[in-house]
């Protein structure tokens, strides 16, 4: 009898293979991301190379994204987050076969495929075994994996990438990749089998946006374009500054993403989406602006606080929301459209934000960085006074959710 409906728990046997699976999928994902452009300098790639190598990932997993819809017709969800799986463990174990610049381009691009399908369709059978009515609870458990594996993988790709050779950590990614497959293998989930799934002509606007979810949407764009602000020049504003300790603040911030990730969810159940939506946003500009002025590295830690609280509300909210306002028939294209709209927003943040800095520094970026969380703020409050901002489980007047 499946343990969800005999006892409507979220913590249940199949919710924990899910979790841990994704946690060590987004291992291998954060071991590899300081350190594959550290092997690309190593195997002598330029930095135009390494700044390709670096971005195409992210490109290559939002162009997957635009085919879940045919896959998980053919396929079914499971099967196609193990092809995720898989592609990403050959393009792991491909990294060190071929270290030349052609070869490890194509296996960065291999992986940007594996991963943008694994992350995909674990969130989408995630949501299969959360009961419905703590479902905003059971997305923010979900994401602790990413935020455990977020805060200590990178320091253990690159101490491993330092000690022994390359191939020593590719082998570990890969290993991990291998459990997480194990994992998701034993989990037993019910979907609908492939090839019963209603094909419907799909525009290619909503191949990249689920037909409804254009407002959580915008959000997600708006947090991925701050959030690669902070993860991607926080250090180069600190070393500008002149503020040492500057790696303290991620560790700080994963530690307060973790706690407010698991409040967040259950308040979600109860009130709905603005109640952990504005807090967040609020938050998080209150961090920003921490970071504009910051002069110390006290200060600046201080900053992280606020920026994991905001975070960790902030991310698990939009994908419940997201999931909570298609059929279910569509959280795979649901879960499609918070990855792609946050990893374009993501990718825009970098390019736009690093040119910028060319001119006017790393400091001053975050001023514009600052005016963004106003835009941030005032959609939010419009989307809330619109009426916008409600999903089709939002109980009326603080009730319980039925």
């Amino acid at each position: 009898m499946n343990i969800v409906n005999q006892q409507n728990r979220i913590w249940n046997g199949n919710f924990i293979l899910i979790t841990v699976g994704n946690g060590l999928l987004f291992v291998n994902f954060h071991m590899l991301v300081p350190t594959i452009a550290m092997y690309a300098a190593s195997i002598g790639s330029s930095g135009g190379e390494i700044g390709i190598i670096a971005g195409i990932f992210a490109l290559s997993a939002i162009v997957v994204r635009l085919f879940t819809d045919a896959l998980v017709g053919r396929l079914g969800k499971k099967r196609c987050l193990f092809l995720g799986l898989l592609t990403s463990l050959v393009a792991t174990a491909g990294y060190g076969l071929f270290p030349t610049f052609g070869g490890l381009l194509t296996a960065r691009i291999l992986h940007g495929f594996g991963f943008g399908l694994s992350t995909t369709f674990a969130a989408a059978l995630a949501v299969e075994v959360i009961p419905p009515e703590h479902r905003g609870e059971g997305v923010g458990y979900f994401g602790l994996g990413n935020t455990i594996s977020m805060g200590s993988a990178p320091a253990v790709g690159v101490a491993v990438f330092s000690a022994f050779p390359p191939q020593i950590l590719f082998a570990l990614a890969s290993a991990a990749c291998i459990v997480s497959m194990t994992l998701f293998l034993l989990a037993r989930v019910p979907e609908r089998p492939a090839g019963q799934v209603k094909k419907e002509r799909i525009s290619l606007l909503h191949h990249f946006f689920e037909e409804g979810t254009a407002v959580p949407g915008v959000i997600s764009f708006l947090f991925g374009f701050v959030n690669a602000s902070v993860n991607t020049y926080l250090p180069l504003m600190a070393e500008e500054a002149h503020i040492a300790y500057a790696g303290l603040f991620f560790v700080s911030g994963t530690l307060f993403v973790f706690l407010s990730r698991i409040v967040g969810g259950k308040v979600y159940d109860r009130h709905g989406p603005f109640s952990v939506m504005f807090p967040g946003v609020l938050l998080y500009s209150v961090a920003i602006f921490m970071i504009c002025t910051a002069h110390s590295p006290i200060y600046l830690l201080c900053g992280s606080v606020f920026y994991g609280l905001g975070a960790g509300l902030l991310m698990p909210a939009i994908m419940t929301w997201l999931f909570n306002v298609v059929a279910p028939a569509r959280r795979s294209n649901a879960s499609a459209t918070y990855y792609n709209t946050m990893d374009l927003g993501t990718c825009l943040g970098i390019v736009l934000l690093g040119t910028l800095a060319g001119h006017v520094g790393y400091v001053a970026i975050f001023y514009g960085v600052l005016a963004v969380m106003g835009l941030y703020i005032a959609f939010t409050l419009w989307a809330w006074k619109s009426g916008q901002m409600t999903d089709r489980r939002t109980p009326p007047s603080g009730s319980p959710v039925p």
